[in-house]
């Protein structure tokens, strides 16, 4: 018998995302000789045991009025595993592997693999190091440089010289970059914070939106090009699945387009010639490799309209698993299906 504990829900922004990919891989995972145990972490940062087993309570974000939870932890002692208190007593359960179900700060940038690490338990995904520089964009940007992709041209910005002068930095970010602009937090994914700057008059509010969620920011180039994803599984031997495209249906591909409008089409195989197909896969490899990540991603890319260029994006290591996500999509068209691809990160998580 396999024990997994599958956590989800987090301190994050991506709270509500996280708990409909956790429900996801919950309905769709293998149980034959498998103890599952869904533990959640609240908004306040409590983790608790859910005591149901009705997974459609978790997408809904119902799960914490669930009569039968109780309080749980993850022991950072090596080899203890979960710590289930119930009454005036608690219980030690010995935990096999560990699926991070957890999108954003507190769950994809490195924090809460540390934990893992300490307590000795193989998981999914990426691990302290990688994750750490995968979700930081201005990180990610100067290690991915040193594979000679090419990217949007960029600048840094942080909170400390915004407050202490607004005016210099959008004078600084339009010296270097041409209208339309990207406004971006860091260290948020799913679009959270980020704004397309037209004008000078939006300049400072999309300035004053993403400093709320970060301290440091990014403006960056707009790219003409259509968006391309890649679906990265492996450890040493990492392989990219065929390509995807999304068509956003809108301004940008931003948190309302991805999860709550139906504006936004994907398309697998991307709309992209084969020459194409093939080296954005490499690079996607490529790049998985450079950040030194592991077990899956998702590495996202812009393709030129106009010359047909690969132009990288971001990468994301923990990458939604909603009904709509890409990243199992693009595998499923490959052959893998949802409840096999599950098995597969798990099975990659013990390899190493």
């Amino acid at each position: 018998m396999q024990t997994i504990l599958v956590l989800f829900g987090g301190v994050s922004p991506e709270h509500a995302v996280s708990l409909v990919s956790a429900e996801a891989i919950l309905r769709n995972m293998n149980k034959e000789n498998r103890r599952i145990l869904p533990v959640g972490i609240t908004r306040a940062g409590k983790w608790l045991l859910y005591g149901g087993d009705d997974y459609a309570e978790i997408a809904v974000d119902h799960w914490e009025e669930n009569p039968n939870n109780c309080p749980a932890f993850l022991s950072p002692e090596r080899g203890a595993g979960l710590c289930i208190l119930r009454g005036n007593g608690a219980e030690i359960v010995p935990v096999d592997v560990i699926f991070p179900v957890l999108h954003g700060e507190n769950g994809e940038d490195g924090t809460v693999q540390g934990l893992f690490e300490l307590s000795g338990i193989p998981y999914v995904g990426c691990g302290v190091c990688a994750s750490a520089a995968s979700m930081d964009k201005s990180v990610t940007k100067l290690i991915a440089a040193t594979t000679g992709v090419r990217q949007a041209e960029w600048l840094t910005l942080r909170r400390s010289a915004f407050q202490a002068d607004p005016q210099k930095m959008c004078r600084r970010i339009t010296e270097k970059i041409d209208y339309p602009i990207f406004i971006k937090p860091c260290s948020t994914g799913s679009s959270v914070g980020v704004s397309k700057v037209k004008t000078e008059a939006e300049l400072m509010p999309a300035l004053e939106t993403a400093f709320k969620y970060d301290r440091k920011v990014l403006a960056e180039e707009f790219i003409n090009g259509m968006e391309v994803e890649v679906a990265v599984l492996g450890n040493e031997d990492a392989k990219a699945a065929t390509a995807g495209e999304i068509d956003a249906g809108a301004e940008f591909y931003d948190y309302d387009t991805k999860y709550i409008t139906a504006t936004s089409t994907p398309y697998i195989p991307a709309r992209i010639d084969a020459d194409t197909m093939t080296a954005v896969r490499k690079w996607a490899v490529k790049i998985f490799g450079a950040l030194g990540c592991a077990g899956l991603s998702r590495v996202d890319f812009f393709v030129t309209r106009d010359t047909n260029e690969i132009v990288f994006n971001e990468i994301n290591t923990l990458p939604g698993f909603t009904s709509i996500s890409m990243y199992p999509k693009m595998w499923a068209a490959d052959g893998v299906s949802f409840p096999e691809l599950i098995d597969r990160v798990m099975e990659l998580a013990q390899e190493g």
